[in-house]
């Protein structure tokens, strides 16, 4: 089983996106963020359980998709699930700083 752990940037991602979906329902902000951490949990058992990041051929980068979200992490080790980033499947993941030096074509 492996560790899923949540870097900084990704918190501070959640966090934000709570607080836009907050400004017309403090309950499907609160959905939203149960909705990341429950999908995150497969990881435990399934580090792999998600597809390769099409934006690279690093076989260890990896997303989960969430609503319009992409939950992207590195798998660190069999042991260890790196969470980078939640972002915006609108935006261009080549500009998000917490993933921009991983991603190389």
């Amino acid at each position: 089983m492996a560790e899923v752990v949540w870097a900084p940037s990704s918190i501070k991602d959640i966090n934000a996106i709570a607080e836009y979906i907050a400004k017309d329902s403090l309950i499907a902000a609160k959905n939203m963020v149960e909705l990341f951490f429950q999908k995150a949990e497969i990881l435990i058992r399934f580090p792999y359980y998600g597809k390769q990041v099409p934006e690279t051929k690093n076989s260890f980068l990896r997303e989960i998709l969430v609503g319009r979200y992409r939950i992207i992490y590195e798998v660190f080790s069999e042991d260890q699930v790196n969470i980078l980033t939640v972002h915006h499947q609108s935006r261009l993941l080549k500009n998000n700083p917490s993933i921009k030096r991983r991603i190389r074509k």
